[in-house]
């Protein structure tokens, strides 16, 4: 099931630490609630995407991997 989201960033080909460079960045431009749809190919992104929004107080709202390409969802607290 697909979640609903505001934006898309594509960082596919990119290697941490840029997806989460990246991610970051993005998000500080988003408003209050506001859902960012990253899409990535490197397999530890979501991990750190993850480990990042619970620390920056945002929300991880989960990750759909298919085909190796991971679609990760985050919420802008």
């Amino acid at each position: 099931m697909a979640i609903a989201h505001n934006f898309e960033l594509d960082v596919r080909g990119e290697a941490c630490p840029y997806p989460l460079i990246r991610t970051k960045q993005q998000v500080d431009k988003l408003k209050s609630g506001e859902v960012l749809k990253v899409v990535a190919s490197d397999p530890v992104a979501w991990q750190n995407i993850d480990a990042w929004a619970s620390k920056s107080g945002n929300e991880f709202l989960g990750v759909e991997i298919n085909d190796g390409v991971y679609h990760i969802f985050v919420r802008k607290a």
